[in-house]
């Protein structure tokens, strides 16, 4: 029987993490038009709110009730305002094992909120949902998203040669794509005081980029 995660929300000092709605439109199609979230996913460029309104209707529960995976909307708690999307995908309810993404806001750079809400999520599924494994992929180029990796407490496991399709602006003002490598990251529930103790060591704040 395929299994589901729930519907949940979570909470840190800073930040909310909740199932995404269609609020969220206008917010998500300007995050997914940022330059750097088009050169490091697959996000389809332009992005309008069509899309958006798509993914948060249609693509999002339905990955949730295949099983596949989840999407949480990340909001300043104070504000509300929506910083960032964490993605989980790719999910073996077997091997109790997931992949996880996340992007952040272009204006919500700098200020640790990739390294907050990866780790909060990454808590909730290896303590209250029993996974045994969480797995990142960062394209080599990425050291942002690099960065996030290493301050939550991943391990780097390896290079996954020329797996990532990456872009780049053209001459010409589009984009073109070029062939890059993966790195490889994982998260198990034996390293996750590792990553507390990184990111208690800043205060919870990084002081580089953060995207994707």
């Amino acid at each position: 029987m395929t299994s589901t995660f729930p519907t949940i929300s979570i909470s840190t000092e800073r930040l909310g993490l909740r199932p995404l709605d269609e609020d969220d439109v206008p917010a998500l199609a300007d995050m997914m038009n940022d330059e750097q979230v088009a050169a490091w996913t697959s996000v389809p460029q332009p992005y309008d709110e069509a899309a958006a309104r798509r993914w948060i209707t249609e693509y999002a529960p339905a990955e949730r009730a295949a099983g596949r995976g989840l999407d949480l909307a990340v909001t300043e708690f104070l504000t509300q305002r929506l910083v960032g999307v964490v993605q989980l995908a790719k999910t073996n309810w077997h091997v109790r094992s997931t992949e996880l993404s996340y992007i952040i806001a272009p204006w919500a750079r700098g200020e640790g909120y990739a390294s907050e809400a990866a780790l909060a999520t990454a808590r909730w599924l290896l303590t209250d949902q029993k996974f045994e494994r969480i797995e990142l992929r960062t394209a080599a180029d990425n050291t942002a998203s690099q960065q996030v990796a290493q301050k939550i407490g991943c391990i780097s496991e390896g290079v996954l040669r020329g797996a990532c399709i990456a872009r780049v602006r053209a001459e010409g003002g589009g984009w073109s794509e070029v062939r890059t490598d993966y790195i490889v990251w994982s998260l198990l529930p034996e390293d996750l005081d590792a990553g507390g103790e990184h990111f208690a060591e800043s205060g919870g704040f990084t002081s580089y980029t953060d995207w994707n």
